[in-house]
């Protein structure tokens, strides 16, 4: 027994039926009592000692392993309604857990009939933002093989902000082997979009965010393509790239009517709000005459460049009846140029008018009750052909 310090120790070695001795040392003074076990720290340090890390690595193995076999004899052998059932209600609470919320653009609808209008804007505006932080990249050429553009590769993710809110784009895809008589499996590729936000950020992401997304990625879509000349042929349409070089810059024309006609067609293309609100269609008429070698499919070639909307060259003389012109102005895309060259000479719409008119005259001054006769019924029967 001691003092040390001011205090007082005392060491005693106690006996126990066990060979090795334990050794307690008691610490006193006035404010606290401590009690050491140097057996137990021994032991403990002896086992951390021994245990290495290929065996913490085999006990997470393992661990792992029967995880796998419990989830595979879970899938294999329980009722298809019961898995239905636990995997339900499973998200039902891990949704009350988690706060994000996850919405999934696929590429394609209707059973894989057509790409996804949603899809393919969202691609054209995650572009720039997988330029500049996705570290695995798709690249494609458009625009006349000039123009690169980069989009995000399967299973990369970009960050996005937007009004202080922030929110996170995921692509993938998903593989499912298609049931066929071949040597070589068939796999079809479904790819999507997804989007993760915050739930305290609903109404502004789903309003006001994706409606610009949407709005932006249309614009570039229309920024980056190749613009077409479509011509028809009876009532289907064909097309070659739309290459033509002029525009207002070279056009040879008074400045103030060339500025006049500039900001009217600009004024037009983001009008469509406008026209919208009114309760009118989204379209505008221009007439352009005077002799051949004037320049006026110079001038249309101009507007399309100005605008970077496709021209669709409609050739009347080639459609049979209104129900191929319906046809042919359906199929149009939108935001387009429709170009009728000619129109005063493709159909002789005036000359029928004026036929009908005098026939209807000559009709008035003869009897009712007459029957026609041979050369009548001739002429009839040629003008209905």
């Amino acid at each position: 027994m001691g003092i040390t310090n001011g205090c007082v120790k005392d060491t005693f070695l106690l006996t126990h039926p066990n060979p090795n001795p334990i050794c307690i040392t008691i610490i006193q003074d006035s404010r606290k009592y401590k009690l050491l076990g140097t057996r137990t720290r021994t032991r403990k340090k002896a086992i951390e000692s021994n245990m290495k890390p290929g065996d913490m690595f085999a006990h997470i193995g393992s661990i792992i392993a029967s995880l796998m076999f419990v989830w595979a004899v879970f899938q294999q052998y329980f009722p298809y309604q019961l898995r239905n059932y636990i995997e339900k209600y499973t998200q039902r609470c891990v949704t009350l857990i988690y706060p994000y919320i996850q919405i999934t653009f696929h590429e394609f609808t209707g059973e894989r009939l057509m790409r996804s209008e949603a899809y393919s804007a969202i691609e054209n505006y995650l572009s720039s933002k997988a330029s500049t932080q996705a570290k695995r990249l798709k690249a494609d050429i458009v625009k006349n093989n000039q123009a690169l553009v980069l989009s995000m590769d399967d299973h990369e993710e970009v960050a996005d902000e937007f009004k202080g809110s922030k929110l996170w784009w995921a692509s993938g895809k998903n593989i499912t082997k298609q049931q066929t008589i071949s040597f070589q499996p068939v796999t079809d590729e479904k790819r999507y979009y997804k989007l993760t936000f915050h739930k305290s950020q609903r109404d502004l992401i789903i309003g006001t965010y994706l409606n610009q997304v949407l709005k932006e990625g249309k614009a570039i879509k229309v920024k980056n393509r190749q613009r077409k000349l479509y011509t028809n042929n009876g009532s289907y349409w064909s097309h070659v790239v739309f290459e033509h070089p002029a525009t207002f810059q070279t056009l040879a024309m008074e400045a103030e009517k060339k500025k006049e006609i500039i900001d009217d067609l600009i004024t037009f293309s983001k009008a469509e709000e406008f026209y919208a609100r009114i309760g009118r269609a989204w379209k505008r008429g221009y007439l352009l005459y005077g002799p051949p070698g004037t320049g006026k499919s110079t001038m249309i070639a101009a507007m399309a460049n100005l605008l970077g909307y496709d021209l669709y060259d409609l050739e009347l003389t080639a459609v049979k009846d209104n129900t191929e012109l319906r046809k042919l102005l359906i199929e149009t895309s939108s935001k387009s140029i429709i170009v009728i060259e000619d129109i005063d000479c493709s159909l002789d719409l005036t000359g029928q008018r004026k036929k009908k008119k005098d026939k209807g005259e000559e009709d008035e001054g003869k009897d009712p009750t007459q029957t026609p006769g041979k050369e009548e019924r001739d002429n009839k029967n040629s003008q209905s052909i």
